[in-house]
């Protein structure tokens, strides 16, 4: 068996596969008929809707003209499928990161808005390079040096999204332990303090932090990120990362709970400013 391992999804691609689901559901046609009615395999074509593979070019023709499409609409998604396998960044080494963390980069590069809630961790987005390689170290205590040292510069180029333009939109909501848990030690913590404090001095950029005294909160089953993308054709998307292997959601039932849990957590929250007070007092205490 190959070793070789696929391209990980593109937010085009998927939108391809979310509109010829939408497509054949509107024609109230089943896989098996759609693959009895013009001889495309079954497993491909359920590979296509699950944006697990791309489409010939006559694939996708013949599926549009079964679906009974526009012109308008069948020139729109071909343009789609032309240009789906492109990847928004991925450097040479990163085809030796995890599967899972390739595709997060390829979503995470072509958003509008992120939305990531942590209940242990400074987001990635604004981690320091120090602070980065603690966790890893300490997440990943079997990974050698080198793949160590991948992780670190993968995280450290992601932040560039926020300097681009436009940038990216980050609403970043942790809890306080993500805070006051000795990552790396008291110096460290200080200096990643320091760091969030200066970054979300960019208007692109919002921190909030549930204190230890609100106590119980729907935050507390895990973390999770929910982005948007430019174009609202783009299906939105909510990444959870579990022990068990990491989940890329895109039901429409998944994104309202994850939306509806983030906006939540935004109300228990303290004010973006009430916030930046609180991390400053921990920048202190540990002066």
């Amino acid at each position: 068996m190959s070793d070789r391992r696929q391209n990980p999804p593109t937010v085009r691609l998927r939108r391809l596969a979310a509109e010829l689901r939408r497509l054949r559901s509107a024609a109230a046609l089943t896989r098996e008929e759609v693959s009895e009615a013009t001889g495309i395999n079954g497993v491909t074509l359920y590979r296509i809707e699950k944006a697990r593979a791309r489409p010939q070019k006559r694939t996708l023709v013949t599926l549009l003209q079964l679906y009974g499409v526009s012109e308008t609409q069948r020139l729109d998604l071909l343009a789609v499928q032309s240009g789906s396998n492109d990847q928004g960044w991925l450097r040479p080494y990163h085809s030796e990161l995890p599967e899972e963390y390739t595709a997060y980069i390829g979503f995470e590069t072509e958003a509008r808005t992120v939305r990531n809630y942590e209940s242990l961790f400074v987001p990635g987005l604004i981690q320091t390079e120090g602070y980065a390689r603690a966790v890893i170290k300490g997440v990943l205590p079997t990974a050698s040096h080198k793949e160590i040292e991948q992780r670190v510069q993968a995280r450290m180029e992601r932040q560039g999204l926020l300097i681009k333009e436009p940038p990216l939109q980050l609403w970043a909501i942790i809890d306080e332990a993500a805070i006051r848990r000795l990552v790396g030690g008291p110096t460290l913590m200080r200096e990643q303090a320091r760091h969030m404090l200066q970054v979300t001095e960019a208007p692109n950029v919002t921190l909030q932090v549930i204190p230890f005294e609100k106590g119980a909160h729907a935050g507390m089953t895990g973390s999770f990120v929910h982005m948007d993308f430019p174009d609202p054709a783009d299906p939105e998307l909510v990444y959870v990362d579990t022990p068990a292997g990491d989940l890329f959601l895109e039901a429409d039932a998944e994104i309202r709970r994850y939306k509806s849990m983030f906006e939540r957590l935004q109300a228990v929250a303290l004010g973006p400013d009430d916030s930046a007070d609180l991390l400053a007092m921990a920048t202190e205490a540990r002066d």
